[in-house]
């Protein structure tokens, strides 16, 4: 998420009241998460076990819970809980505007466009020409809608990741400030929830088609000409690359890479990134080879134990 115009590195410590190092004219020039991250970034980190991962990554300014030796070119925000003053930026550079009217005065929409009765459409959002945007749909604030693209009845665009830190009085959400992007030629069935990105965009790219009742979390990435069928639940960060096929009621964890072309087969579990060109099936879901071989094994075991018995 960049900011609307390029702020200092002082400037940024006093809206969230903590002490900086660096030079106090640093340039700061948005905030994003840390797969995400490009100078001129902050990045926020809050565990030991990631300090390294964060003061080594393309962001060159750290938001951290310790005074460290900051990296030659880098600026450092100290503060006593990243996590929460991460979220005071994302309120302070993104905060929520109520909407007084169905469709906001301030989206676009494109020619020959259709929006069907009971639709919201929220601050910022861009259509593009020649869609379709069935009843009920809800598009919230900044999404981004390319051409020719169908989106059927009851589907939410736009909702806050599913990201909590758990504090001893209950869980915190970790505020979202990014978008969501479809690109031209996309369909997406009825009643499908795509949350948009923490700081950047998840996106739907050109060509692809999701059935009814789909998933897709915050940061995801979906490729070009991707077909996926119903009921398919897919969690935040991942990428799916271009002309993947998923089948129904697939889940797939976050953080994770699905190679182009890949196949997967119904009811199958994706605990990791997976090879393209490939098809796969189970959970954990794995090539066809592979995984008829591991059945073949699993049917030999009753066999195996008799013969140890009579023995």
């Amino acid at each position: 998420m960049k900011f609307p115009k390029p702020h200092t590195l002082k400037q940024v410590s006093e809206i969230i009241n903590c002490q900086f190092i660096g030079d106090e004219n640093f340039p700061v020039l948005g905030m994003n998460e840390i797969h995400v991250v490009e100078p001129g970034d902050i990045v926020f980190v809050d565990h030991p076990k990631y300090y390294d991962k964060a003061l080594d990554s393309a962001a060159t300014i750290v938001l951290i819970n310790k005074e460290v030796v900051c990296p030659e070119g880098k600026a450092l925000l100290i503060s006593d809980d990243p996590f929460r003053d991460f979220n005071k930026l994302t309120q302070h550079f993104k905060p929520f505007i109520s909407s007084s009217s169905d469709i906001s005065n301030s989206a676009k929409i494109g020619k020959n466009t259709i929006i069907q009765p009971n639709c919201f459409i929220g601050n910022n959002v861009v259509i593009g020409d020649h869609c379709i945007i069935h009843s009920n749909v809800s598009i919230y604030d900044d999404t981004v809608i390319g051409n020719h693209v169908t989106i059927h009845a009851g589907t939410v665009l736009g909702a806050s990741a599913f990201y909590y830190k758990n504090r001893p009085e209950g869980f915190d959400q970790l505020k979202s400030g990014g978008r969501v992007v479809i690109e031209n030629y996309v369909d997406i069935g009825a009643l499908c929830t795509i949350d948009k990105g923490v700081t950047a965009d998840t996106r739907v790219g050109e060509g692809s088609k999701l059935d009814n009742q789909i998933q897709v979390g915050h940061d995801t990435v979906i490729g070009k000409k991707c077909l996926i069928a119903s009921q398919v639940g897919i969690a935040g960060c991942v990428v799916i690359e271009d002309e993947v096929t998923i089948w129904g009621q697939v889940g797939i964890t976050s953080g994770i890479t699905i190679g182009k072309k890949a196949v997967i087969s119904a009811q199958s579990g994706v605990s990791k990134s997976l090879e393209g060109g490939k098809s796969y099936f189970g959970t954990p879901a794995d090539d066809f080879r592979s995984k008829y071989k591991e059945i073949a094994s699993i049917r030999m075991i009753p066999e195996i134990l008799e013969k140890l018995k009579i023995k």
